[in-house]
């Protein structure tokens, strides 16, 4: 299991490491939630991460949100797939994963300021 928190540490989380993938994404969204060029984050069944402090704040509806702390605004995870999934925002494990980012999606509306100096595949949108 690995630990995850918000910056404030007002909610902490616990999830498997057993995710199945890891994206940078570059959509408007994930720039505009984290305030960063792209967000990095990990994909997991949502029956693996439970909330073990604090309560999170939702964004969205019962089948698809984002998680942020209530108190520092920190985005710790989006609700996908029908609520099947967890993308869990990399940056707020306090454990490191096995896993690493394999690509970067969503680039065909990626900030113009920002230049992708790795050699990870890219896709305009999703990986198809």
């Amino acid at each position: 299991m690995l630990a995850g928190q918000c910056y404030c540490g007002g909610v902490r989380y616990r999830v498997a490491d057993l995710f199945e993938y890891a994206l940078n994404c570059h959509c408007s969204g994930c720039r505009r939630t984290t305030g960063a060029a792209f967000k990095p984050f990990a994909g997991i069944a949502a029956r693996h991460l439970t909330v073990t402090q604090g309560e999170v704040r939702v964004y969205g509806d019962a089948l698809c949100h984002d998680a942020h702390c209530p108190t520092c605004g920190s985005l710790l995870y989006s609700l996908v797939r029908d609520a099947t999934f967890v993308h869990v925002a990399l940056g707020t494990l306090t454990d490191t994963p096995s896993i690493r980012p394999s690509a970067h999606i969503f680039v065909a509306s990626k900030a113009p300021w920002y230049d992708i100096t790795d050699d990870l595949p890219q896709y305009e949108g999703h990986i198809p």
